[in-house]
């Protein structure tokens, strides 16, 4: 199956803004995360197609993933 992917923030430094994945069946945002080398500890924000999800979420062709970093400041 194909999804969109985004980007944001830090996590585009080295990679990209948007982009189309293979994945096979019931991968989930975890798997795309681990898949990119980014850390779910990082992780502060997971949309599926612009609605809040769980890193566990099972994804569907045609699916868009976005995915935003932690914010920190003070």
């Amino acid at each position: 199956m194909e999804i969109t992917v985004k980007l944001f923030a830090m996590f585009r430094i080295g990679r990209f803004t948007a982009a189309r994945k293979q994945c096979e069946p019931g991968t989930v945002p975890a798997d795309i995360a681990n898949r990119l080398s980014i850390p779910e500890k990082d992780i502060g924000i997971v949309l599926v197609n612009g609605r809040h999800a769980k890193l566990d979420h099972r994804l569907s062709d045609g699916d868009t993933l976005s995915l935003f970093p932690l914010v920190g400041g003070g």
